[in-house]
């Protein structure tokens, strides 16, 4: 045994578990960071309003494309390995951006954060599931990653906002990667190796087309937020998505060992915990979209104070998290799954309520902490299902696709909540304020997100009624947490 390892072992699932919520914290944080900051940026590398957006739009699309490929890395290359090459990449393409004196060099920068983040997610999610067999240890660690990855949004729009207004926006990323690379250090120490459980060949064909077929479909959500949904090269990226999924649906029929195993589906309540993870990233990134916007554009916060006003969201998430299990074993998981919605729906028609002259405290404050509980509790409880069940080989494939379905979910969800907030403001230019007009489109953006998470409560009900699967004979109840020789 290496020493390494030996280290790992001694030190417990714990300060494991702290690495791989590090890391997953991390990542959730650059996906908001750079919200606050975009004037700044804009102005710093000379980049376009259009070309502003692909700051955000780059790393999205390369996270939520390769998340797939990612995780099925992990679970051929082992899921450790996979885990520190993705930190690794994260924290020097992080350095890069900060560094970047130029829109391209900056923006594939972000796409190369992407990339890492892709091979992180699913690598730590598989990861803590090894570490944690089924029972009250894994609800636990479950209600951890649900605190850091619900908090790390929050925090990003904090940090965003102190750092840009501190020491400019370069330092955005430079933290980013210090932080990585303390992540990187502390996995490297406490996560222990673990036995590739999987083998068979790579399926290249089928990561190829879906990979693809996700690209074109996050580029044509995306597009279609600037160019409109009519636009010929939005349509021509959503007919691409249907061409490439078709090939992808047949290459998986004939594959040996196929990117998305038909077994994976076959156990516990995974297909209903995808869903409704969608739907509820649809609404999650938007959140995190529109209301610094809000703060900034319309009520004159300035990047600080906008940031500041994120904590309460932050501390409601993490409390929300860390009551999830307890929650989930008093009601069961359908009256968990409901209960949060409902709760953050109703924080959402609460913002749909906000006003032009409003303040603060009396139009944000008690809204975020209702959504921060309501986004925590569902958030745990719908990652805990969409792995329930799922063989101990296939673990890493099944963290990428919770992620890659709430990343999917929230492209989806900004790409028509920001076409319909920017309709609404178009039509009440005519006869309002300016601020009234923008006012009137985030309140049609919040009140659209809190009905679908009561028409994913609904769904919530009719898809998880049934007993939990137990795990089968084939997972490991601890995979993760073997040393190798």
């Amino acid at each position: 045994m290496k020493p390494t390892d030996a280290t790992a072992t001694r030190r417990g699932p714990g300060a494991a578990l702290a690495a791989l919520a590090g890391a997953q914290f991390t990542v959730m944080l650059a996906t908001s960071i750079v919200n606050v900051a975009l004037p700044r940026i804009r102005d710093g590398v000379g980049l376009s309003d259009s070309g502003t957006t692909w700051v955000v739009n780059a790393y999205g699309l390369a996270f939520g494309a390769l998340l797939l490929a990612g995780g099925r890395a992990a679970d051929l290359l082992g899921r450790r390995r996979v885990l520190l090459a993705g930190l690794a990449v994260f924290g020097i393409s992080s350095l890069a951006a900060g560094l970047a004196t130029s829109s391209a060099a900056l923006i594939a920068a972000r796409a190369v954060q992407g990339l890492g983040a892709a091979a992180i997610a699913p690598a730590a999610l598989a990861l803590v599931m090894g570490l944690f067999p089924p029972g009250p240890g894994r609800g636990r660690a479950l209600g951890v990653w649900g605190a850091v990855s619900g908090a790390g949004g929050a925090a990003g729009v904090l940090l965003g906002g102190v750092l840009t207004q501190a020491w400019g926006w370069e330092w955005i990323f430079y933290m980013v990667a210090i932080g990585t690379f303390a992540v990187l250090a502390a996995a490297a120490a406490s996560v222990p190796k673990a036995k590739v459980t999987e083998r068979g060949r790579f399926d290249v064909l089928g990561t190829t087309t879906v990979t693809l077929a996700l690209t074109a479909l996050v580029w044509g959500l995306t597009s279609a937020r600037r160019s409109g949904w009519t636009d010929t090269t939005v349509l021509g990226a959503f007919a691409v998505t249907a061409v490439l999924l078709t090939a992808f649906v047949l290459v998986e029929r004939r594959h040996p060992n196929p990117l998305l195993p038909p077994r994976l589906f076959r156990t516990g309540r995974v297909t209903a915990g995808n869903l409704l993870m969608a739907l509820l990233g649809s609404v999650w990134i938007a959140l995190f979209y529109f209301l610094p916007l809000y703060q900034q554009q319309v009520l004159g916060l300035s990047p600080l104070v906008t940031g500041l006003g994120q904590l309460p969201l932050a501390f409601a998430i993490m409390l929300g998290s860390t009551l999830a299990p307890r929650i989930s074993r008093r009601t069961g998981s359908t009256a968990t799954v409901t209960g949060a919605l409902l709760a953050e729906a109703a924080g959402l028609l609460w913002l749909s309520r906000i006003s032009a002259h409003g303040s603060y405290l009396v139009d944000v404050l008690g809204p975020s902490i209702l959504i921060g509980l309501g986004l925590s509790v569902a958030f745990v409880q719908l990652t805990a299902l969409s792995v329930e069940g799922v063989p101990g080989q296939d673990a890493g494939l099944a963290g990428g696709l919770v992620n890659t379905t709430r990343q999917v979910g929230g492209a989806i969800g900004l790409a028509v909540l920001a076409t319909l907030a920017g309709t609404t403001t178009a039509h009440a230019a005519g006869h309002q304020t300016q601020l009234e007009a923008l006012t009137a489109g985030y309140r049609t953006a919040f009140g659209i997100s809190a009905a679908v998470l009561v028409a994913a409560a609904a769904l919530a009900l009719l898809l998880t009624r049934h007993r939990t699967a137990r795990p089968t004979d084939a997972e490991p109840r601890a995979t993760a947490a073997q040393p190798s020789a």
